[in-house]
């Protein structure tokens, strides 16, 4: 838990926020935050998601276990204002189409909903 903290504190820096501004930025109550912060309570997937869809950059695995690196030296997901997607790009994948820039073949795909649920999707082997 105090790694979480320590980087939260990390980003709190960085972006030279206060804990409130930060709190209103990411939607989530000042007072959450200052128990977040304090390790009164750990953080909920809300508010771990409330941060990755307020500051894209930052790593999710990073976040919540310290791998990984922030800022992030990878690129950053397309925002919403210029959506970009497999599915708006064609439907006819191969084997080389779902490997990432890095060269790495993608295992799987979450898409976390506002109401908690969730979906996986799985590239067809």
């Amino acid at each position: 838990m105090s790694g979480f903290i320590t980087r939260l504190q990390q980003l709190l820096t960085h972006y030279n926020l206060s804990p409130s501004a930060f709190a209103d930025k990411v939607d989530i109550p000042r007072s959450r935050m200052s128990h977040v912060l304090s390790g009164r309570n750990r953080p909920s997937l809300d508010f771990v998601m409330k941060v990755i869809q307020a500051y894209p950059e930052v790593n999710l695995y990073w976040l919540l276990n310290g791998k990984g690196s922030f800022p992030s030296n990878t690129p950053s997901q397309p925002s919403e204002a210029q959506p970009k997607s497999a599915a708006t790009e064609g439907t006819n994948q191969n084997e080389t189409d779902r490997s990432t820039t890095f060269g790495k073949n993608i295992k799987q795909v979450i898409i976390f909903y506002e109401d908690g649920t969730f979906t996986a999707y799985k590239p067809q082997e």
